[in-house]
This record gives structure tokens, sequence and C-alpha cells, in this order.
């Protein structure tokens, strides 16, 4: 293994060329690598990325953390001990890229009547998970979701036929919120707590979706010269769609994708909800990778100078670890960052859209075959 594609290179380099690295308190990593540690024994392995590292790979690691140190410099000092620090350089000579995503905290209610009138989906029993051997010939090689149908699977309805009503009838609301855009939001982040009006919260979280493909509203937006480029976030589009009560479902349903749900663990608050790596994510140090190059639970340092709301003005220097995915997150050097649950979660992760350098931290063992 060279480290090398047509698409990305790595470099090995050293700790001490990680600008921001010396201010980093890495701790809380820790308990989210013995949540992947069981996971990898007593569940299964995550499935080995492009780049090629293994969950076995990660095992070693995981297991000399044990229970973890007690303080910044000796969790740093473990890393630096057992990792070697790795470059990931896109080959078309742009730097590495990062957004945030939150859990929203969404009101609803049981019951639905014209205040309640926008529904969180349970997975359907007529939606079936495709590979390239299961998927029809001819159908585009993305979906990864399809219909079962008596005549064979055809692609599922999209974000549009199931807000006009597609899936009514079948029982397979969790609760009913009362606004289209928070809804829509949700299936953006991919998680949500539900609050009722008795108080009460459950979550939800990803289980499937429709299969089509996500198409950005921001970058719509901007094509149509309503948002400038430099203004386009969660919270200027959200400020559009108030501003245009008219063209909501026209601008929400160009995003084809849909997003269907199961309940979820909310019994420790403090914890993140469980993605895709089947663990709890962590506040400010989880991120979300393409899974398709990266195998989850390492970790990477991730250095972004212009990103700088989500530490009191600093430069973002901090260890993260590769707990979720997304459909927007495509390739070595793109990553999502988990800035926590409810509304200043959403604040501050809805403004998150900066250039950044990618480092993998590789066990010293499986370094050598990337050059380390």
């Amino acid at each position: 293994m060279t480290g090398n594609s047509a698409d990305y290179t790595v470099r090995a380099v050293f700790f001490s060329d990680l600008a921001g690295w010396e201010e980093d308190d890495p701790t809380l990593l820790f308990a989210g690598m013995r949540a992947c540690l069981d996971h990898i024994r007593n569940v299964k392995p995550y499935r080995t990325g492009s780049f090629g590292l293994t969950a076995h790979d990660l095992e070693a690691l995981m297991e000399k953390a044990g229970e973890g140190p007690r303080d910044a410099a000796s969790a740093r000092a473990f890393f630096e001990t057992h990792c070697t620090p790795f470059l990931i350089s896109r080959s078309d000579g742009k730097r590495g890229f990062v957004t945030a995503f939150y859990e929203p905290e969404v009101e609803v209610s049981e019951i639905r009547d014209e205040t309640w009138a926008h529904p969180f989906y349970y997975r359907p029993d007529d939606l079936v998970d495709l590979d390239e051997m299961s998927r029809p010939t001819g159908m585009d090689s993305g979906y990864m979701f399809g219909r079962r149908t008596p005549e064979g699977i055809v692609p599922y309805p999209d974000r549009g036929e199931i807000d006009r009503g597609f899936l009514e009838g079948r029982s397979l609301e969790i609760a009913w919120a009362r606004s289209k855009v928070d809804v829509f939001f949700a299936h953006v982040q991919g998680t949500a707590r539900l609050r009722y009006p008795d108080g009460q919260i459950r979550r939800i979280t990803y289980a499937a979706k429709a299969g089509h493909p996500f198409s950005p509203v921001g970058r719509l937006l901007i094509d149509r010269g309503e948002i400038d480029p430099a203004r386009i976030s969660m919270q200027s589009i959200r400020a559009w769609l108030a501003r245009n009560p008219a063209k909501v479902d026209e601008v929400l349903w160009h995003n084809r994708s849909y997003i269907f749900f199961r309940e979820a663990d909310v019994s420790d608050p403090s914890l993140g909800p469980v993605a895709a790596a089947k663990v709890p994510l962590i506040a400010g140090r989880s991120l979300a990778v393409d899974r398709q190059v990266h195998t989850f639970g390492f970790p990477f340092f991730i250095r972004s100078e212009s990103l700088t709301h989500l530490d009191g003005g600093r430069p973002f220097g901090r260890l993260m670890l590769a707990l979720d995915t997304g459909s927007a997150i495509i390739g070595p050097a793109r990553g999502d960052i988990f800035t926590g649950s409810g509304f200043e979660a959403g604040e501050l992760a809805g403004t998150v859209r900066h250039d950044a350098d990618f480092h993998i931290l590789i066990p010293n063992a499986a370094s050598v075959r990337y050059g380390g």
C-alpha cells in the first residue's frame, strides 16, 4: 500500500507539524474508543473503506487505550506514542472541507390536526436495501434502497411524492411537527430529539432513506441568485424559506432524498445520538466521513484557521473520531463536525463551511503500509 490513489495522496508527518495540537484536549475521545471497541468485539467489525485501514488495525490501539488518561497532556502523549499522523492531500490541490451537523430539538404531537400536520416516518416495510447483486439492471448504481412491488424492485417515491401523501394510512407516523421546514432539517441532520406538549422527550435517528441522491437546497438558492454564496448557511436558508412560504415545497422537493427514522435511547440526555458507527456521538469530537473511503473509529486531527466560532475565536484544531457518515460527505478530506444537541448547537453548526487540513492518525503497526 503506497498511500496514494487517483484522488489523493497521504504523507507521514510529525505531531509537531500539527498546528494547534499542543493546545488540544482529546480526553473525551477515550470513551468513544471504548464504545467502538465493544462494538467491534461484540457486534461486528466496521466495514473497511477504500483507504485500507481495518477494524483489526483499530482494535489494537483501542485495547491500549484502556480507561484513558486523566489530563490533556497524557491524552496527547498516548496518541504520540501509539500513532503516526498522515496528511491527506487532494490530488486537485484543494484543501479539505468541513461542515457541521447537530441533533435538532423539534416540538411535536402524537396527534395530527391543523397545527401538527407534518410527520416523521418509520421505515416502510416495502423499502428494501439494494446492492450490486439485488439492484435491477438499468437502475442507477447510486440507489442503495428501492421499493418492492409485485412486478419487482422500482425506485421509491421521492420527497415530493411522500409529502403529497404516498405513505398516508399505513400507520408509519412517529410524531407530527408544526413545520415542514423543521422536518426537512431533521432529515438533513439524520437525527432529532422530539419534545411533546407534556415535556416528554423522545429521540429518533436515521433508519433508512428512500434512495434518491441528496441535492442541497442551498446550492439551488445560490444558483438562482437568491442567496449570496458567501452568506449561505442553515440560518440563511431558513430565513429565505420563512420569507417565501409559497416556494417552500418547490425548494424542499428539489432535494428528492427522504429519510426514515427509528426510535433511539434518550435515557442519558448527556449522550449524543447513536449514529452510523453504532456508538453515541461526542459533541465537538465526532466527525462524519465518507464511509466508502474511511473506516469508522479512526482518529482525525482537523485544522482550520478560518473556523473560529467553535472555539471562542481561536482557529479550530481538534482530534476527532470518525463515527458517522452522510450523503453529502464525499471524498477522503471531507468531514462533518457534530456540534451537539439543541438550538445552540444548531446555531454553531449552521455556519460551518470551511477549508481544513485532514490528518488521520494511523496506529504505528499499520502505518508502515502507508510509508510511516
